[in-house]
């Protein structure tokens, strides 16, 4: 299928929403990973989104080039014509993108898809993250407000985040304390600021103590009961009945967390969950241990010429595709994505 459309876009949040499941948001930085995700998301019969940070599009220009949009478009390129060879709706959105990039890497995609929409066509990616966790909330919002605007122009979704996200991601750190934890107020802010669609559709991404990178299971102290209570301040501002989910909330740094934390946090209205980490490893840990078990064919030693068909990258990528789309079949399936694609 063709990547999804803003009308086909939104029918898959929509869907995610009322069948309270979520879909994998899968982190690409080559032709390879993005390969891998489509793979995974047809082999699970799952709609899904993949997804560019500021630094995956950074080194998907080349080493040389380094230019975040450059690296962003070509990718997005390659994605709107291969994934036409699956049966499955994908989504194309960029991940974490900090107040200092926004002009070099947000904006412009922004504006790259207003042009493509006045010529009668569909965006180039479907949602963008902003990222204003690292500022103070008021400026957070006021940003989000002009984004949102230009957004909604060009048939794209916003991403805001609201909170901090503990752990590294892409060199941005942070500490890992209270500021985890979306306060109440801010939800209601967000209300505010932003409404509830009328203003453009917007994705919430609040934090309950997730944290970004590799943690064992149990290790992160999530509390998805602050979505929970988010849902229900916003709700009761907006006069909404009760158990009504207003926002639709996305789940960052989901590495060590419990199956069951990540139930409990998709029935209060995730649809979206961000998964890098996992995926890096289950696409690197395939092509080491070729490279251990074929040590003296892809090395030349001692003089000898080695083993074409062992270092030939095609031989341990292959490899590495499968094993990553593997990893994003048990993702469609702990978030209850899998054979729910839309027909």
């Amino acid at each position: 299928m063709p990547i999804a459309t803003p009308e086909v876009y939104a029918e898959m949040l929509d869907r995610a929403k009322a069948g309270e499941f979520a879909y994998p948001a899968i982190n690409v930085t080559s032709s390879e990973t993005l390969n891998a995700a489509l793979r995974g998301f047809a082999d699970a019969e799952s709609d899904g989104i993949i997804q560019i940070s500021t630094g995956g599009a950074e080194f998907a220009s080349g080493t040389r080039v380094k230019d975040m949009v450059t690296g962003a478009t070509a990718l997005a390129e390659f994605a709107h014509v291969v994934a036409e060879k699956y049966p499955v709706n994908i989504a194309l959105h960029t991940d974490h993108c900090p107040k200092d990039k926004l002009d070099g890497f947000v904006r412009p995609l922004i504006a790259l898809s207003q042009e493509r929409v006045n010529k009668g066509q569909n965006p180039l990616f479907q949602s963008h993250m902003w990222d204003g966790s690292a500022i103070d909330l008021d400026e957070n919002l006021e940003i989000a407000t002009e984004l949102l605007a230009k957004a909604a122009a060009a048939k794209i979704i916003l991403e805001v985040e609201i909170g901090v996200v503990g752990g590294e991601e892409d060199g941005v750190s942070n500490d890992i304390n209270e500021k985890l934890y979306t306060a109440e107020g801010d939800f209601v802010k967000t209300v505010d600021a932003l409404g509830t669609g009328e203003k453009g559709r917007y994705l919430l991404a609040a934090t309950f103590g997730n944290v970004h990178g590799a943690y064992k299971p149990g290790a992160v102290k999530l509390r998805p009961e602050v979505l929970k209570r988010g849902q229900q301040v916003a709700a009761e501002k907006l006069g909404l009945a009760e158990g009504s989910k207003p926002f639709e909330l996305v789940f960052h740094g989901g590495s060590g967390s419990l199956l069951s934390e990540i139930h409990e946090a998709v029935s209060y209205g995730v649809v979206k969950m961000n998964i890098d980490t996992d995926t890096q490893y289950a696409f690197s840990r395939p092509i080491a241990d070729h490279f251990f078990k074929n040590y003296d064919g892809v090395l030349k030693i001692d003089g000898e010429v080695g083993n074409k068909k062992t270092y030939d990258p095609r031989s341990y990528l292959k490899q590495a595709e499968a094993a990553m789309a593997k990893r994003i079949v048990e993702a469609a399936e702990h978030l209850k994505s899998a054979g729910q694609k839309l027909s």
